[in-house]
């Protein structure tokens, strides 16, 4: 590892996750994380899922993101087959909002651990990915403190626009 850029490998339980995982995808590439993005299914097509998982090491990447709802599997599946840190995002589904799949996720058994981001938290799993990746790369430490610089300053600018509008209305 060094000055090249890190890789993830995202990966959807179906193409329709893709309106959610955008956020994702765009946030990796502001922090100059290359990436890969691939539908697989833990239960229609397990064998694939399998081989991603077991091969993603030695293709380079450094983290796994998966997204999947219901049942919500494919991040446990692809975790059981790698010894990559593996991000799920539970995706919002119309019969029980997403908890079917948040907590799929965070009941993990001993030993295949899951780290599990807010129910269509996309955008989180690609800031989570990054800081995982931060220590090996100096580009995304640096990326990512001007992030954090920049969230602050918005804050700070908003906290003054409320005081401003407090001591001409109130």
């Amino acid at each position: 590892m060094g000055a090249e850029n890190p890789k993830v490998l995202v990966v959807m339980g179906s193409d329709s996750d893709f309106d959610v995982m955008k956020s994702c995808l765009t946030t990796l590439k502001k922090f100059n994380i290359d990436f890969d993005c691939r539908v697989c299914s833990a239960h229609r097509t397990p064998a694939e899922a399998a081989e991603l998982a077991t091969t993603a090491k030695d293709k380079g990447y450094g983290v796994i993101i998966a997204a999947a709802g219901m049942a919500a599997h494919l991040p446990g599946v692809l975790a059981a087959f790698t010894i990559l840190p593996v991000i799920g995002v539970p995706i919002q589904s119309k019969v029980l909002d997403g908890m079917d799949a948040l907590l799929a996720m965070a009941q993990m058994p001993p030993g295949i651990p899951v780290a599990t981001v807010a129910v269509n938290g996309a955008m989180n799993s690609a800031i989570l990915a990054a800081q995982i990746l931060e220590g090996a790369y100096p580009q995304v430490a640096e990326a990512m403190a001007e992030y954090k610089k920049e969230m602050r300053e918005k804050v700070l600018a908003k906290d003054q626009a409320l005081q401003n509008k407090i001591a001409e209305e109130i």
